[in-house]
């Protein structure tokens, strides 16, 4: 089901970009697609170096954390891929994320704070499901839905300069098409996108969930490591950059009212209960 959605979500992106696109035409539609692959292609090939930067992260070799090392081969080799590497975070905030383009080129990244506050069951549910982003290819849905939305961003800024300096329509003969139509869809068409991809980042999280509780034979683990992690985050949030909030296994700041609207993840009251239902149904 996830699945399904997933490429429901990619398609209804895709048609949002043809549909302002087609306010320029063929060449603009290559133009600005073609801007946006490059800029986000530099971010995909690079985002693992990137985001452990920007955390601090450092790698840990295997005798300084033997226990995380055993967890994260373990699961590897359950999900069937390389081990990725180990890092830790400097902060007493409990979260975690995975990152890297591919498989061979993963990472995953702990804070001290949620080795302190875990036992190794639910260190080991956190840990599947940041391996599962890995095996879902989650990185690389992520950066392509991210290059059509920039693509849209891109066409809507544009096409808000052609309504507002006299409009522009699907070819010169159609005598520039209607200004205010123009104006409404170049502001409609980004939020739109953002929906989508905040919509897309919930849905492959409650995937990650599903597969990482499959990889730890226990659905529980991670249902119980979500719950601290939520109730210690709120009281503890990590200092992070909004672009990135995404990745992390929980919000790594806290948000309520109208900000839950545009959070990234879903709810963890409704991650917990599905996990709890998987337990029910083995």
């Amino acid at each position: 089901m996830n699945a399904i959605k997933t490429g429901l979500l990619m398609l209804a992106i895709f048609a949002l970009f043809m549909l302002i696109g087609s306010a320029f035409g063929t060449t603009g539609m290559i133009l600005a697609f073609a801007l946006a692959l490059v800029l986000n292609g530099l971010t995909y090939w690079f985002s693992d170096k990137i985001v452990l930067a920007m955390y601090h992260a450092q790698e840990v070799p295997q005798d300084k954390a033997p226990r995380l090392h055993e967890m994260v081969e373990e699961l590897a080799q359950a999900a069937g891929i390389p081990k990725p590497k180990v890092y830790v975070i400097d902060s007493p905030s409990p979260n975690a994320f995975a990152t890297g383009r591919n498989p061979q080129h993963a990472a995953v990244a702990v804070t001290k704070g949620i080795l302190k506050i875990l036992d190794d069951g639910e260190l080991k549910g956190v840990l599947a499901h940041e391996l599962a982003h890995v095996t879902n290819r989650d990185i690389l849905t992520a950066s392509i839905v991210a290059t059509v939305a920039a693509a849209i961003t891109l066409l809507a800024q544009l096409l808000q300069f052609a309504a507002i300096f006299g409009g522009m329509g699907r070819s010169r003969d159609d005598e520039g098409g209607n200004p205010i139509a123009l104006l409404a869809l170049a502001i409609l068409a980004p939020i739109a996108a953002m929906f989508i991809q905040l919509w897309l980042s919930r849905t492959r999280e409650y995937a990650a969930d599903a597969t990482g509780a499959h990889l730890a034979h226990d659905p529980l683990l991670l249902a119980s490591a979500l719950g601290k992690l939520d109730r210690a985050s709120r009281q503890l949030p990590l200092e992070s950059n909004q672009a990135t909030a995404h990745m992390f296994i929980v919000k790594p700041f806290s948000g309520s009212g109208m900000m839950n609207i545009f959070s990234t993840h879903p709810p963890i009251e409704e991650r917990i209960a599905r996990l709890r239902k998987m337990a029910a149904r083995q």
